[in-house]
């Protein structure tokens, strides 16, 4: 075997592991911002979704989030559960589900504004860092959508 060439199988040589890790470190920021809210990350997207325009489709915000029905439907009752948002069926098509905030869910969003600045302070990165890699993994999130024919 050549040692002199690394293997493509070194952990640390992977972009997957990279990328997986820090999610898991970003998960787990989330997790303590988001803790006093009531809230998971997943609901805290959701949440956003509703908070940029509010009376969507179940459909709509899968879209928005490139979850799947069956992914955001327990989702969305658990949110329902805890009186932040209201589903109910489309008076003109049955097949769809309305999700609407309720006036909690609303008011929710004025304590929810303290997470960026947290997050981008946790981050230690410069405003112009950020929005770089954000583009760069955008750029990524597309090329693999492309190839996977997903998203």
């Amino acid at each position: 075997m050549d040692t002199t060439t690394p293997s493509p199988l070194l952990l640390d040589q992977q972009l997957c592991f990279a990328l997986y890790s820090t999610s898991l470190a970003m998960n787990k920021l989330y997790r303590s911002v988001l803790t006093p809210l009531g809230l998971t990350y997943p609901q805290y997207l959701v949440m956003m979704v509703l908070w940029e325009g509010d009376e969507l489709t179940v459909s709509d915000i899968g879209q928005r989030l490139f979850l799947d029905s069956a992914t955001l439907t327990p989702l969305l009752k658990r949110l329902e559960a805890g009186e932040l948002v209201s589903r109910q069926r489309s008076a003109s098509d049955e097949r769809q589900v309305i999700i609407r905030l309720t006036d909690a869910g609303r008011s929710l969003r004025q304590q929810a504004e303290a997470i960026p600045p947290a997050v981008f302070c946790a981050a230690g990165c410069s405003l112009d860092e950020l929005k770089q890699l954000k583009a760069s993994l955008e750029a990524l999130r597309g090329q693999l959508s492309q190839a996977t024919g997903d998203l």
